[in-house]
């Protein structure tokens, strides 16, 4: 692959380049919307359980289905969320309960998959946690009103590792 020299490039290259990259990826099917992170994530979650024997086949779930980002052949839901370096916190789920509700929520999902990125976009850690464990784990996020994953010890001993990958950093 050949390595584009981006120092060489001034302000206006950079930002027009980072645009054009971002088109061809939609162009490609490889994202459907301008959140990269995330994008990323689900690509590198659905790329990996179709490659991996034993794991489940899963498809990009329909745009706009809260809470679902994937489907397997069986029906099963999966919430796919992403964490950049240096981050360990998820986005929000939202329709999940409020905070002070008693009782267990509707389940939303069968599945989520946590997906840790290095600073470079390289995959460092695929996570998965089936409904019960992501109840177990769920942290509110006050100014957002919804729950998220934080990445701890605790979290990884429950979880499920699909891939893990150490020091890609480069």
């Amino acid at each position: 692959m050949k390595k584009i020299n981006l120092e060489e490039l001034n302000n206006e290259e950079l930002w027009l380049g980072y645009s054009d990259i971002q088109q061809e990826l939609k162009k490609r099917g490889l994202v459907r919307t301008n959140n990269m992170v995330g994008e990323r994530g689900e690509f590198l979650a659905i790329g990996t359980y179709n490659s991996v024997s034993g794991l489940p086949n899963l498809q990009a779930a329909p745009e706009g289905t809260q809470n679902v980002d994937a489907l397997s052949r069986k029906g099963e839901r999966y919430s796919i969320k992403t964490v950049s370096e240096p981050g360990n916190t998820t986005g929000v789920f939202y329709g999940i309960g409020e905070r002070d509700n008693e009782g267990v929520p509707e389940k939303k999902f069968e599945y989520v998959i946590v997906v840790q990125l290095y600073k470079n976009f390289r995959p460092k850690r695929i996570l998965e946690l089936n409904w019960e464990t992501f109840l177990k784990h769920k942290k509110w996020h006050s100014t957002m009103r919804a729950w998220n994953l934080s990445v701890t010890k605790a979290l990884l001993e429950d979880a499920k590792i699909i891939l893990d990958i150490q020091d890609q950093t480069s």
